[in-house]
């Protein structure tokens, strides 16, 4: 058994160096790994779509068509100062709860609270009995309408999955065009070679088609994503 193993070994590698010979590739593994270790250090852009090739305003009217056309929905205000009460009108329209959990992020927390004193708030990663979760987005992409959340103590990845209501902030600022972009903010952010433990990528509410291939929102994750664009 262990000549049968080892025989397999042997003849695989010996396939790879002739598949590497024929490419033109290095077939030693120290020259390998430094062409590998180059290529990462150089964060190689992949292609970008034209459409994302827009100034701010162009990308954020771009994020909103995107977002809406698969079923989130997208509102602006001016400033922090008017998202408690852009989430108050967001709960009465749909006549959820009024109360949401959301985790210790500064920008959260930070908000004017005392506008809307009748408006609950719970701390904390998400539990099945939560209705209404509030996430501080990281970044976004226009090109697809997508949102890139950090996972941590300020913003539980539960919070994005568990309630079947998920309001979002997302600064204006940190929207993108790209997936790029959005690397390039998190390298940025965290570190060369940091990361944090996961990122979330959220292209509208979950949805599936698994049953007669009917769209059903809500499948394995929140049945709604309402997304607040912080202009100022």
């Amino acid at each position: 058994m262990s000549k049968v193993q080892i025989d397999t070994k042997a003849n695989r590698d010996r396939l790879f160096d002739k598949m590497r010979t024929t490419l033109g590739g290095a077939v030693d593994a120290a020259t390998r790994d430094q062409a590998v270790r180059k290529r990462l250090e150089r964060h190689g852009r992949n292609l970008v779509p034209e459409r994302s090739n827009l100034d701010a305003a162009g990308q954020l009217e771009l994020f909103r068509v995107q977002a809406e056309a698969v079923s989130a929905t997208v509102v602006d205000v001016d400033s922090h100062a008017d998202v408690p009460e852009a989430i108050t009108d967001y709960l009465r329209q749909h006549n959820l709860p009024a109360r949401i959990k959301h985790g210790a992020d500064k920008v959260l927390t930070a908000l004017p609270w005392d506008k809307t004193p009748a408006l609950a708030r719970d701390h904390g990663p998400a539990h099945g009995d939560d209705a209404v979760s509030l996430s501080h987005a990281f970044a976004a992409v226009a090109e697809t309408g997508t949102l890139i959340l950090a996972s941590g103590p300020d913003n539980p990845t539960s919070l994005n999955f568990l309630p079947e209501n998920h309001i979002v902030v997302l600064d204006a600022s940190t929207l993108g065009g790209s997936y790029e972009d959005a690397w390039d903010s998190l390298r940025k952010t965290y570190g060369e070679g940091t990361l944090p433990r996961a990122v979330n990528m959220i292209s509208g509410p979950s949805r599936t088609a698994d049953v007669e291939q009917t769209i059903q929102l809500g499948a394995h994750g929140p049945r709604r994503l309402h997304v607040i664009v912080v202009k100022g």
